[in-house]
């Protein structure tokens, strides 16, 4: 995902495929919007995560997944703290959303020259966060909740 910082967990490997090559198990998909906005609702002023870093953080689904289930959510989370790679705020929100990072101080890469209010990004190497061991604990947990919740739901883990 990114350099972490020393002293941080390294998160455990994930296989695409279950024990014996058998198929990834499908998880509840109202358990697993409840991950996202947890680890959301976890990450601080001032700093960011990618849809991909939520995914990898919890083990399961991906960046499309991690960007539905917020998209879908109407509990109040820091949404613009969750970003598109290459630091893009969500599509359609960099306004709104450029008011928050303004507001916070997260750190933004500005184009050179003329340009637009929406034409920004965030500075990823500067604003991302690494959570901290007890933060990666508790992520881990939602993930091996979410797996040992598991139905036959359309979101596939890790």
């Amino acid at each position: 995902m990114h350099p972490r910082p020393a002293g941080s967990v390294e998160p455990e490997p994930q296989d695409a495929a279950g024990p014996g090559g058998a198929p990834s198990p499908r998880v509840d998909p109202d358990a697993y919007v409840e991950a996202v906005l947890a680890v959301a609702g976890m990450i601080p002023a001032r700093r960011v995560l990618t849809y991909g870093d939520i995914a990898e953080l919890l083990g399961c689904g991906g960046p499309r997944q991690v960007g539905r289930a917020l998209s879908r959510s109407t509990r109040d989370v820091p949404w613009w703290r969750v970003l598109r790679a290459g630091g893009h705020p969500p599509r359609g929100f960099a306004l709104p959303a450029r008011r928050h990072y303004d507001d916070e101080g997260t750190a933004l890469s500005l184009p050179s020259g003329p340009a637009g209010p929406e034409e920004y990004r965030v500075d990823l190497g500067v604003a991302r966060w690494w959570p901290s061991e007890a933060d990666q604990a508790r992520m881990a947990g939602l993930g091996e909740a979410l797996q040992a919740g598991r139905e036959r739901q359309p979101l596939r883990c890790r």
